[in-house]
């Protein structure tokens, strides 16, 4: 009994959990189920998820990217800088950020491949080494419409409509920013589950000299992992930009450990156990409902770390708790 309890606490937790905060915000506050309020929560994870995929695919490969959050911020004012100070069209404001982060994801795989360094100890100098790069970009100032240089000069550019539709905008009624992470989440989803590559993710993650030994490559299999977790967390930054309709300095600081707990959450959606994209969503759902219901409770904002940790913390114990129990 002990045995199938905890079997079906590892499977449908995260879900019931889930439901469970669902109905009680719903009581508290009878706006939460509206609309509305739905298409905000689904909005605000929308950013979080394109972040949290990049950590997923990470994860498969046995790795963890830490400079996912400075990759967004780079992008961010990566693109903001595009379009106000130099004023470029909108294809090479998405295409070079896209670019970034594809630089960013390559650097990562050089450490870790070629160097064999550490990968959490390469990912967190890379994260040291980009926030750096773009603070000293900005010289610590965010982007914005007709701001004003040091020189008393002030930026032609602007913000143009288009660009901010990807991230404000709406598609039949559905915000652009969730119907892009929906095709996100699914086209991953088949990537992973139906195509030789994805399943060489997992064979290499899995064992890696098992997979060497049936004839994968190995590490070009983890460079193209760290490449495209680049360029989801700089897809992110630009999802960013286009929402808030500035370059912040520091944007995708937080969004790390929202990221990492979406991921850690998604070991235990219907009993995975291993990193996929379909976890990692109900677990960016989760910490989504979480922060907006404390919101609409009032609830002061930086107490919002602790419920991100206590998300993560409950799932680091679910999920190793369930896999130390396959061990023994």
């Amino acid at each position: 009994m002990k045995e199938k309890s905890l079997d079906f606490s590892f499977k449908y937790g995260a879900l019931f959990i889930i439901a469970l905060v669902i109905i009680v915000f719903s009581f508290i506050n009878e706006n939460f189920m509206t609309y509305d309020n739905i298409a905000d929560i689904l909005r605000s994870i929308s950013i979080v998820m394109f972040v949290a995929i990049g950590v997923t695919l990470s994860q498969i490969v046995d790795g963890f990217d830490l400079s996912v959050g400075s990759t967004v911020s780079l992008s961010t004012v990566g693109a903001a800088a595009l379009m106000v100070w130099y004023q470029q069209p909108l294809i090479i404001v998405i295409i070079v950020p896209l670019i970034i982060g594809a630089v960013i994801g390559l650097l990562n795989a050089f450490l870790i491949v070629k160097v064999r360094i550490p990968d959490l100890l390469a990912t967190l100098a890379v994260m040291y080494i980009i926030g750096g790069v773009q603070k000293t970009y900005t010289k610590g100032f965010s982007i914005y419409n007709n701001m004003r240089f040091q020189d008393g000069t002030v930026a032609k550019g602007k913000f143009t409509p288009e660009f901010l539709w990807i991230g404000q905008g709406k598609l039949l009624g559905v915000p652009v920013p969730v119907i892009l992470m929906l095709v996100a989440v699914i086209a991953v989803h088949i990537f992973l589950t139906y195509t030789r590559w994805g399943r060489q993710l997992y064979m290499t993650g899995g064992n890696r000299e098992a997979a060497r030994l049936s004839g994968i490559s190995v590490n070009k299999i983890r460079l193209a992992a760290y490449v495209l977790s680049g360029i989801f967390a700089a897809f992110g930054g630009i999802l960013y930009a286009s929402r808030v309709g500035s370059g912040q300095i520091d944007a995708g600081a937080p969004l790390l450990m929202e990221a990492v707990a979406s991921v850690f959450v998604g070991y235990s959606v219907l009993g995975a156990g291993k990193p996929n994209v379909i976890g990692t969503f109900f677990g960016a759902v989760l910490i989504g409902i979480l922060l907006n219901g404390l919101t609409m409770l009032n609830v002061p904002y930086f107490g919002f770390d602790i419920v991100k940790g206590g998300v993560l913390v409950l799932a680091l114990a679910i999920t190793f708790v369930h896999l130390n129990r396959k061990k023994a």
